[in-house]
């Protein structure tokens, strides 16, 4: 079973994809909406909480985990794949980030090597996406802008009101003196406002889908380790996790995922 874990709805868009990408697999998500956002939280607080994510992730039989969550994986990845496999010696188990994945799918798109990254407060002083960018070409320009705003807006299912789009338009209008060519949406949640992005960015700028990207990746990665995807269980099974209300999971949830959401339990991660 794979294991999606995000702070709130937006791993939704993620994980909407791996079920377009790869269907036959079981699935395990898991929002911690009662804590979210993330973006505001401190390096400590944002690795406890992811901690406790994948390690219920673990327990609940998946052998691979998919930090869907922009913040999370930028601020704490490398420490928990340091603390829950490595040095517990685990082979059998896998965390996967998403930065890494669209990092390299970026590279590949700017023609003029100036990319933009829009995320998290959290997210956008880790300085990840342009960390890694300039791991794989140190002459492409990475710009980043914060939208802090956002995650709130979509997590209550306000980002198709006038106000969202006025806020996301006063938020990204500074990248167009930066020349991109190409803009990352480095927050799961912001996918849902992917039409709006590309309307007030404009033609010239390519806007990257987190979630088709991952997927992509994902798919590339299980076919080159044969190992981890024998030990998966395809059946095409998608369970839902929330530590918040399963009335709210099941009204925004299903929104998000443009399916109905009905096999949803509340769970306890202190």
């Amino acid at each position: 079973m794979i294991g999606v874990f995000d702070s709130g709805y937006g791993g939704l868009s993620i994980l909407k994809e791996f079920k377009k990408q790869l269907p036959n697999y079981d699935y395990l998500y898991l929002g911690d909406n009662a804590r979210a956002p993330y973006g505001d939280r401190s390096h400590e607080t944002i690795k406890k909480f992811t901690k406790q994510g994948v390690n219920y992730l673990f327990k609940q039989g998946c052998s691979l985990v998919i930090i869907a969550c922009n913040t999370a994986s930028s601020q704490v990845l490398r420490e928990l794949q340091q603390e829950l496999l490595i040095e517990k010696g685990e082979k059998n188990k896998k965390i996967l980030g998403v930065i890494r994945p669209l990092a390299e799918e970026t590279i590949k798109l700017t023609k003029n090597k100036n990319i933009g990254v829009v995320g998290t407060t959290s997210t956008i002083n880790a300085k990840s996406y342009p960390t890694e960018i300039n791991k794989l070409n140190k002459e492409i320009k990475v710009v980043g802008r914060a939208c802090p705003l956002l995650v709130p807006l979509i997590e209550q299912g306000w980002h198709k009101k006038p106000e969202a789009k006025m806020i996301l338009k006063k938020y990204i209008r500074p990248l167009k003196d930066y020349n991109i060519d190409t803009l990352i949406l480095g927050c799961t949640h912001y996918p849902f406002m992917i039409k709006e992005f590309k309307k007030y960015m404009g033609k010239k700028v390519t806007v990257v889908n987190p979630g088709e990207i991952v997927a992509k990746k994902l798919k590339e990665y299980l076919k080159n380790h044969p190992e981890i995807d024998k030990k998966l269980t395809k059946t095409g099974k998608t369970k839902f996790t929330t530590t918040d209300s399963i009335e709210k999971f099941k009204t925004i949830g299903s929104n998000f995922l443009e399916t109905k959401i009905t096999n949803i339990q509340q769970v306890n991660l202190e």
